[in-house]
């Protein structure tokens, strides 16, 4: 497909995908949920979806799975963290801040790795701005996403090193590694709605 058409497809795509609007109760029957990334200056940049497959039951053995997908057009190349956060809103005027901190549901304490449950793996861009990852995770529920006034995710400036500070360097992690993961600014948001 050319690069004009694609274009024209993914924001055909996401204007589509705007016009939904979030409902306040969430139906227990939703299946997914979907949102439309947008930049900083509130260019559509992509969309996201996480899909429960299988049971809905969760922690601390696992059995949830929720598959994510998300397609990208118009970032800067290389890897970049990815996450969800808590709060359900994208202010661009604040750099996406008031998303506030990733995702914590349950008790991170037994999971592989530890980190945050909204933390997942970092996203990959290639040198065409354009970027699509799939995967299952099991660290969060549908019903995380869609409760109360939803989530967001962010794509972040950096990858993230999920804390990884080995200790043959001699230094502990800092606050900002510990919360962040050293994944720097955000770059864009998408809050979650209810499919």
């Amino acid at each position: 497909m050319k690069p004009q058409l694609r274009a024209l497809a993914l924001s055909a795509l996401l204007m589509g995908s705007m016009s939904m609007g979030f409902a306040q109760n969430a139906s227990a029957e939703a299946t997914a949920a979907r949102g439309s990334l947008f930049n900083g200056s509130g260019d559509a940049v992509g969309t996201i979806s996480f899909t429960q497959i299988g049971s809905s039951d969760f922690r601390p053995a696992g059995g949830g799975r929720i598959q994510v997908q998300v397609d990208v057009a118009g970032l800067p190349p290389g890897f970049h963290g990815f996450h969800v956060h808590t709060n359900g809103v994208c202010d661009a005027s604040d750099g996406f801040t008031s998303a506030g901190g990733h995702l914590d549901v349950g008790s991170m304490a037994d999971m592989p790795s530890g980190g945050h449950a909204g933390d997942m793996t970092n996203l990959y861009i290639g040198m065409d701005g354009t970027g699509s990852l799939s995967f299952v995770i099991d660290r969060f529920t549908l019903d995380d996403l869609i409760a109360g006034a939803g989530r967001a995710v962010i794509i972040h400036a950096d990858p993230d090193n999920f804390r990884n500070i080995p200790a043959r360097y001699g230094v502990s992690p800092d606050q900002a590694t510990m919360d962040t993961g050293d994944a720097g600014s955000r770059i864009a948001c998408g809050i979650l709605q209810p499919a």
